[in-house]
C-alpha cells in the first residue's frame, strides 16, 4: 500500500492545534500525519529545506502546499508599514 506523507509544522499555537485538528480530521489510511515541532532545532531545519516561513504550514509528500507557501515576514514591507519609523 501506498503512503502519503503528511507534516504539520507547528509552533504549539492555537492556530497550529487548530490546522493539526483538521489534518487529523482530512486524513485517510493512505495519510501517515507528522508533526514537525518547529522549537525542535531538526524540525526548524527541515522547514528551512522547504522554504518554509510561516506557520502552521503543511507539506504533502514533501512539498509545501500551495496555502501554505506565504511569503512571511519581509524587511522591506514592514518598514513601508511604518515599523522602525518613529512618529513625531
Amino acid at each position: 500500500m501506498t503512503i502519503r506523507k503528511i507534516e504539520v509544522f507547528s509552533a504549539g499555537c492555537p492556530l497550529c492545534e487548530e490546522t493539526i485538528e483538521m489534518v487529523n480530521r482530512l486524513s485517510c489510511s493512505s495519510c501517515q500525519t507528522e508533526i514537525v515541532d518547529m522549537k525542535d532545532v531538526k524540525g526548524a531545519a527541515r522547514a528551512r529545506e522547504l522554504n518554509i516561513r510561516t506557520v502552521p504550514a503543511v507539506a504533502i509528500d514533501g512539498k509545501l502546499a500551495e496555502c501554505c507557501a506565504g511569503k512571511g515576514p519581509d524587511e522591506v514591507i514592514l518598514r513601508g508599514a511604518g515599523l522602525g519609523q518613529a512618529i513625531s
